[in-house]
């Protein structure tokens, strides 16, 4: 692995500044302080803002078509989480805005694509339910044939901000007399539709997901993506994309693994915290000079550098119990005042609960950490199935 510096051109200079800039602009203490009190983790205002500038175009397309090369993606990905942008779902939406243009029809490309590009449209995934666990395949939410269309009824667990959304990535069931990776068709199902009803849902970090119901929603059959009954093949290229499991750019400058930019959060935090620990107190001490405080948070220093510098899915569960045990531990070494909101009267550090909330749930996000490492268990080490409950 490479981990030389990249010597940025004037040119290049010159955009990561233009873009320091109207990210400063925009993205205002207002937008941060608001995202976090309501878990929303999208701005509106700044998504348009975002359109407007043509960046989610650029981030979008290649660099054949006209998007960002791979010194000015990196910058874009770096900038972006350094300035606490409300912006976690547009990959969301980028990523079910390419299954589209894949697999769905010209009209529904030409109806969806350009808002999508502008910022108008947003797009949310409709995969795991009530009583469906991490295997999004046992799909029971139906679609059942109807004249030129489909009739939709059942629920989804999770369906983050479909209530900012236009259009959800929705699972069916189209057949339960198949097994089930034969049964499943996916479909971009409008939000507007009469019969969807959306109900939030708080998560223990404080975060907005939702609940969705489809009771007797009718969607025209252009909204179907892939054959019937070909769910599973649409799906799983969805899947691979949020999981982490694609192919990598190998010229070293792409994201090094999903949800990296997390730990850009966590590392401003350790900054932080060893600003407090190293300001002396009224008699004169410091706590970092306690060998004991030092050694900890230079561990959690080489926790952050190990988990930032491993790829892919073994990235993904790195990061996340990266996150689970140095955000505990930091707010440990500062003490019970780091339990207090951001802002809050005797609030030792600007965010430290809030990273101690991000963090707890980054083990479920796109599937439990312990599948992920079922997952790399048997396809990268060649191990057999996990025996649950004690079979044999």
């Amino acid at each position: 692995m490479d981990f030389a510096r990249v010597d940025l051109s004037e040119e290049d200079r010159a955009f990561r500044d233009r873009l320091r800039a109207f990210l400063a602009d925009v993205v205002t203490d207002e937008v941060i302080e608001r995202d976090r009190r309501t878990g929303e983790n999208f701005d509106e205002a700044v998504h348009l803002a975002l359109g407007r500038e043509r960046y989610l175009e650029r981030d979008y397309q290649d660099e054949a078509a006209g998007g960002f090369d791979a010194v000015r993606r990196r910058i874009w990905q770096l900038e972006v989480g350094r300035a606490h942008t409300p912006w976690f779902h547009w990959g969301t939406t980028a990523m079910v805005a390419k299954a589209v243009q894949r697999f769905g029809s010209p009209d529904l490309v030409d109806e969806v694509l350009d808002g999508v590009l502008a910022g108008r449209v947003r797009l949310c995934l409709g995969f795991t339910e009530p009583d469906g666990g991490s295997d999004v395949a046992t799909c029971q939410t139906r679609a059942v044939r109807d004249g030129e269309g489909w009739i939709v009824n059942g629920s989804k667990m999770y369906t983050s901000n479909a209530h900012n959304a236009q259009y959800v990535f929705l699972l069916t069931n189209t057949d339960p007399t198949a097994s089930k990776h034969r049964s499943l068709t996916m479909f971009l199902v409008p939000l507007d539709s009469p019969g969807v009803e959306i109900q939030p849902i708080r998560t223990v970090d404080g975060d907005r997901t939702n609940i969705t119901y489809y009771t007797d929603v009718r969607v025209d059959d252009r909204y179907r993506l892939g054959e019937v009954h070909g769910g599973w093949a649409v799906l799983r290229e969805a899947l691979d994309a949020e999981h982490g499991t694609v192919a990598r750019d190998t010229g070293g400058l792409e994201a090094i693994a999903v949800m990296a930019e997390h730990l850009l959060l966590l590392a401003e935090g350790i900054d932080r915290v060893a600003a407090v620990l190293g300001t002396p107190a009224a008699d004169g001490r410091r706590r970092i000079d306690d060998d004991a405080v030092a050694y900890r948070l230079g561990l959690d220093v080489a926790r952050v550098e190990a988990a930032a510098s491993t790829p892919g899915m073994f990235g993904r569960v790195a990061i996340a119990q990266t996150m689970r045990d140095t955000s505990s531990d930091l707010m440990n070494l500062l003490g019970v005042a780091a339990a207090l909101p951001s802002g809050t009267p005797g609030a030792v550090d600007d965010g430290g609960e809030y990273l101690f909330r991000l963090a707890s749930p980054m083990g479920i996000y796109g599937g439990t950490l312990e599948v992920f490492r079922n997952m790399i268990a048997q396809h990268a080490l060649g191990l057999g199935r996990p025996a649950y409950g004690g079979a044999r």
